[in-house]
């Protein structure tokens, strides 16, 4: 997968990966994008970001057997409750089939 390379673009970042999961990163990239569409594109941390507002917005990245979403929440309190569900303690996680 990865290697320890400092990356300067997603692009760049998801070609170091298999075409099949090329594809899901790709996906995720798109959903972001269409989401979030004025978002800009980064790599911080070594992996794929998008800022809004000059402020992190979400992360993504492909992992040997997953794909982990880094969102960075904010909101309300009726917002947090929704989002409960899908916190854990370390990072979301997506296994790779």
């Amino acid at each position: 997968m990865t290697d320890k390379k400092q990356f300067t673009t997603i692009d760049e970042y998801i070609s170091t990966f298999p075409d099949a999961i090329q594809a899901i990163l790709e996906k995720v990239r798109q959903a972001i994008q269409k989401a979030a569409p004025e978002a800009v594109e980064t790599i911080s941390y070594g992996i794929p970001t998008f800022n809004l507002n000059g402020k992190h917005l979400v992360f993504f990245a492909g992992w040997k057997h997953h794909i982990s979403l880094y969102p960075i929440p904010a909101g309300d309190e009726a917002f947090q409750q929704k989002i409960s569900q899908y916190k854990s303690k370390g990072h979301n996680t997506v296994p790779i089939r």
